[in-house]
């Protein structure tokens, strides 16, 4: 197990460094500066500043520089907010955003697995075409329609949510954004979890304990449910890598502070290091998740471990 979880982290390096070189990249790629929208400076002001931030300096130097900065842990001032610095800023927008994917992701994982689950045992019925065309529909329609459709309904038409996260602590605030945020992932754990739980329970360990008299729930709880989950287990990373993506447009429709809003603000301001910051952060996040989902993996089914 060991081994399995060391050839992991060694995989993972290059794909991060991948992302860095790719942010870097593009983000340097777009029309404009982040000094732009400053009014029109003197020459001499403008190379001072230039100098100050390493802006005048090639391409590669930059990016080294930038490297070697990630590499101590110091993901740069920001150009925007001025005397905050990027890891700053995140810190500050990061409890919020955690708390929404959490939220979601909990959200998802237990109305899935549980629709999943009452599909499965009741196959090829009403009930589990209800099941199924509910989930198809939930995979079909994105976060940028689902979530001001539920503005529309649950806030404008019927005034029972607030159409925004007004900066309150309770919880009831963030329930428009954690449900559009869970919605598309309900659909598929419910597909996943469906068909694994179908294949477990034909499986011929089910036939032996139905044999032995063990009643339906008995056999779903301690027999199926495990390997039924293995499918929900292996997307959990691509799941984790919706929520945060989804949560850039979700934040953004809902007013909530956190890194999706910050991300959207720094991209319209060209804040060079606040955008990389933001993209390393996830995606580091992302990667480490996705390690944890494998070795979830690995202990739920010892025959991909590495020998």
């Amino acid at each position: 197990m060991l081994r399995f979880a060391l050839l992991r982290i060694l995989s993972a390096i290059p794909t991060l460094l991948l992302v860095i070189v790719l942010a870097f990249l593009m983000v340097h790629a777009a029309p404009g500066g982040p000094f732009d929208d400053e009014r029109v400076l003197p020459p001499e002001n403008a190379r001072n500043i230039a100098a100050a931030y390493h802006l005048d300096e090639s391409l590669p130097r930059q990016f080294g520089r930038y490297l070697s900065g990630l590499i101590r842990g110091d993901l740069g001032p920001s150009y925007h907010y001025r005397d905050h610095s990027v890891a700053e800023l995140i810190g500050a927008a990061l409890p919020l955003s955690l708390r929404l994917g959490l939220l979601s992701i909990t959200l998802a994982l237990l109305v899935g697995i549980a629709a999943g689950v009452f599909a499965a045992v009741n196959n090829n019925t009403a009930t589990d075409r209800l099941v199924t065309g509910l989930a198809m529909i939930g995979i079909s329609i994105p976060v940028f329609v689902v979530a001001p459709l539920l503005v529309l309904v649950f806030a404008v038409q019927l005034g029972w949510l607030p159409a925004s996260w007004s900066g309150g602590d309770a919880g009831w605030r963030l329930l428009l954004p954690v449900v559009a945020l869970a919605l598309p992932q309900i659909a598929y754990v419910t597909r996943l979890t469906r068909t694994g739980m179908i294949d477990a329970l034909s499986s011929d360990f089910v036939r032996t304990a139905r044999a032995q008299g063990l009643g339906l729930l008995s056999i779903v709880r301690f027999h199926a449910l495990k390997p039924a989950l293995l499918p929900v287990v292996s997307y959990l990373g691509p799941a984790i890598a919706a929520v945060v993506t989804g949560a850039v447009i979700v934040e953004t429709i809902f007013g909530i502070p956190g890194l999706g809003q910050l991300f959207v603000r720094g991209a319209l301001n060209r804040d060079y290091t606040l955008v990389l910051g933001i993209v390393v952060f996830c995606a580091a996040v992302i990667i480490l998740l996705n390690l944890l989902v494998d070795l979830l993996y690995g202990f739920l089914d010892p025959r991909i471990r590495q020998p």
